[in-house]
């Protein structure tokens, strides 16, 4: 799956993905009223309004980007109308050709880390016949409880020719509270790291990248460039730019000096950049369309920095 990804990214030439992180407040009052009008003021409701705004989103940069990644906490406030949601929007995803990265955080051990990965990246047998519950086509991996927690994914991404990123330096603040703390004279996150490269190894691709990718934040481009040392082979997934104050000129670190490695997340400076006063020109009604500059322009930031 990461050679999908890869294809994809040379494609549009954007290392890109946008988080697709619906909340109540970034969604048009047009948009929440044809949701009312057919469901009410309801958990439906809601849920169809996340559909709609998520959905004129896609149509509006799917040929910008290669990839997506919905969050599923923001579906799962929403009860089950909002999971029927999260799993519209995988679909429709790859409808209009965008790999899904399932934000989902998972990670437990045994058999309930095996079901986790079913889950979001495998499949399950009914009557004799194999069916995908949500279907991504990677997921995001908290690695806090070892190996045990995350070799059913790696087995799961092996049998399905799917892909995960585990946490290893996260973009917020108080990361620093575990991730950071010394164990034998190193870093914990760079103990992850070296954790990340091992696990890899057992899931190599014909691109010359592993299917277990890493996610660190773009807020600590020093720690993005020690640990693109402790895992070349692995693609790193950088949440934090934008609203959490990243730029282009703090991913250089990040990426191989094949201009590969990388693949860099917004989410909120996407899809409610109508709402910020840079392009606020575009105006409520025309939302999708101002995401989509916000997406080249993002994308114009990126390649500056990489000198493209």
């Amino acid at each position: 799956m990461i050679g999908k990804l890869i294809e994809g990214i040379k494609r549009t030439g954007a290392p890109i993905v946008v988080g697709l992180d619906p909340q109540m407040k970034f969604i048009p009052a047009s948009v929440k009223k044809e949701a009312y009008d057919k469901y009410g003021e309801t958990l439906e409701g809601a849920a169809e309004s996340f559909f709609l705004f998520n959905k004129a989103i896609v149509d509006a940069v799917c040929d910008l980007v290669p990839a997506v990644k919905p969050q599923v906490a923001m579906y799962e406030a929403l009860g089950i109308p909002g999971l029927q949601a999260f799993k519209r929007t995988v679909d429709y995803c790859h409808e209009k050709g965008l790999l899904v990265i399932g934000d989902v955080k998972r990670g437990d051990i045994g058999s309930t880390s095996l079901a986790y990965a079913t889950a979001h990246l495998g499949s399950v047998e009914i009557g004799g016949k194999k069916v995908e519950p949500f279907g991504e086509d990677f997921a995001t991996v908290n690695p806090y409880l070892g190996s045990d927690g995350v070799k059913p994914f790696v087995d799961v991404c092996r049998e399905n020719n799917k892909g995960i990123f585990v946490l290893v330096k996260t973009s917020n603040p108080s990361s620093g509270e575990f991730q950071d703390r010394e164990v034998d004279g190193k870093p914990l996150y760079e103990l992850v790291g070296e954790k990340v490269r091992e696990w890899g190894e057992d899931a190599m691709d014909d691109s010359g990248y592993s299917e277990v990718g890493a996610v660190v934040g773009a807020t600590y481009p020093e720690m993005g460039a020690k640990l693109r040392k402790v895992m070349p082979k692995s693609f790193i997934l950088v949440p934090g730019y934008g609203a959490q104050g990243g730029t282009g000129k703090d991913l250089v670190p990040f990426f191989n000096e094949d201009g590969l490695g990388a693949i860099v997340n917004s989410s909120r400076g996407i899809i409610a950049a109508w709402q910020k006063e840079r392009y606020a020109s575009f105006g409520e009604a025309a939302f999708a369309d101002a995401s989509r500059q916000a997406v080249l322009d993002m994308k114009k930031d990126i390649g500056e920095a990489l000198g493209k």
